[in-house]
């Protein structure tokens, strides 16, 4: 998964995701979301809650090797992003990549 920042990128310039914890258990109560990104930096909790709801929905979940920062970097916002969901990959090949 070495494309992994680079697919991130795609997906939120050219398709669709939702950012922050309560957009994407959204997305994820809806079915949208194919697909969850996590930083691995952030509590235990908000880990261990995401967790377990993609679990009960059947989500694919991705760790993020990085912190919520990083993650906002990757995703070009001047914001922490903590978990993000694609709705809609665009250009990437995020869901053929993980």
């Amino acid at each position: 998964m070495a494309d992994l920042p680079t697919n991130i990128r795609l997906a939120v310039d050219s398709g669709k995701v939702a950012l922050g914890l309560n957009k994407v258990v959204d997305s994820i109560r809806e079915d949208t979301a194919k697909l969850v990104i996590v930083a691995s930096g952030n509590r235990s909790d908000i880990i261990d809650d995401i967790n377990h709801v993609t679990k009960v929905s059947g989500t694919k979940l991705v760790v993020f090797d990085g912190n919520s920062m990083e993650l906002g970097a990757v995703c070009g916002k001047p914001y922490s992003v903590a978990v993000l969901s694609v709705i809609e990959e665009g250009n990437s090949k995020i869901l053929e990549e993980v």
